[in-house]
């Protein structure tokens, strides 16, 4: 049979020279005129960390570190043992880095000042370091979070320094460690995901600017919960019902959002009646995961229709119900 010509690439799949993350945050940098390449040495420190986390992930067993620490956290939930190495190493690795001045984990009460602004202390990074973690002994993917905010010299309070609406993200991000380990980032222009290849130690870029579906008949959300939602998540599930959609649920918020990052669909975390505020954080997992999904073509809002990223903090730890993912498939549940 004669050869048809050449097949085009699906949308967005890298088909030009093999690119890094560090080369390709630093061609982000070279946009900026101004730019010193802090900004870089703090991308660099948190894809270090999610190396050193995902060789641990995948040695969980050999290495025993599955089980509870025997601790429990600010949100008092019981510490695994694997929250409590994830959280350490990156608090160590970012801690190193001369132009973040604020650190703040999910896993702690307060946000840790490194140095202030007039030291050098530019960036506040707040981070969820193991989200779904429970799930680490049924090997299912779970994930690190993490968010990019400017430090205001101005305001001499961690907590006051970091409690900033979504809008002000500088970036934000992912690690999901499963089948393979992904990275995928925005910094305001786009989103792009990046696998690693361990073999060399490095993320590579394999798909550039991301592009959600505007529509697919396909929810996550943990539907056990269901006779806890608000009257209108209810009709909602029972018109999903009625019109053909799917139910993909995983229990790992990175998990579940990539899925429906790339796939398209709607990710929902209503409100209940034993979390009647929601159970997302945030600041560390709302805010980030929002600002992903607006810049690749989706909505990211709350049980009431509020944007996400509008809401401006009002604790560390605030919580919030969460509705997030393909545009039509978003508002489906708002109009239910």
């Amino acid at each position: 049979m004669p050869d048809s010509g050449p097949k085009q690439a699906p949308r967005g799949v890298v088909t030009d020279n093999l690119v890094s993350l560090q080369s390709f945050i630093l061609e982000e940098e070279a946009r900026y005129p101004g730019a010193t390449g802090e900004f870089s040495w703090i991308i660099s420190a948190v894809s270090l960390a999610a190396k050193i986390i995902a060789h641990k992930v995948r040695h969980v067993r050999l290495q025993e570190v599955l089980g509870e620490q025997g601790d429990v956290n600010v949100q008092g939930e019981e510490q695994l043992r694997m929250d409590v190495i994830a959280n350490e190493v990156i608090m160590r690795v970012l801690g190193g880095r001369s132009s973040i001045a604020v650190l703040g984990s999910e896993e702690d009460e307060e946000p840790t000042i490194l140095r202030r602004g007039r030291d050098g202390g530019k960036y506040c990074v707040l981070f969820d370091p193991l989200d779904g973690s429970s799930n680490l002994d049924t090997a299912v993917g779970v994930g690190t979070i993490f968010t990019i905010l400017r430090n205001d010299p101005s305001i001499p309070g961690a907590v006051e320094t970091v409690c900033q609406p979504g809008s002000k993200q500088v970036a934000a991000g992912y690690v999901l460690y499963g089948s393979s380990t992904i990275f995928v980032i925005t910094t305001g222009r786009g989103v792009h995901m990046f696998e690693l290849d361990a073999s060399i130690g490095s993320f590579m870029l394999v798909k550039r600017d991301m592009r959600m579906p505007a529509r697919k008949k396909v929810y996550s959300v943990n539907e056990a919960n269901a006779d806890g939602f608000p009257e209108p998540f209810r009709r909602y599930l029972s018109w999903a019902h009625a019109n053909g959609y799917s139910s993909r649920y995983i229990g790992s918020m990175v998990a579940d959002v990539h899925r429906t990052l790339v796939n398209g669909g709607v990710f929902l975390y209503p409100p209940t009646a034993k979390h009647p505020h929601g159970k997302l954080r945030l600041l560390y997992e709302a805010n980030p995961m929002s600002f992903l999904v607006e810049q690749a073509g989706g909505t990211s809002v709350t049980a009431d229709g509020r944007r996400t990223m509008d809401i401006v903090p009002r604790e560390l730890h605030e919580r919030v119900p969460l509705v997030m993912g393909s545009r039509d498939e978003v508002a489906a549940v708002l109009n239910a």
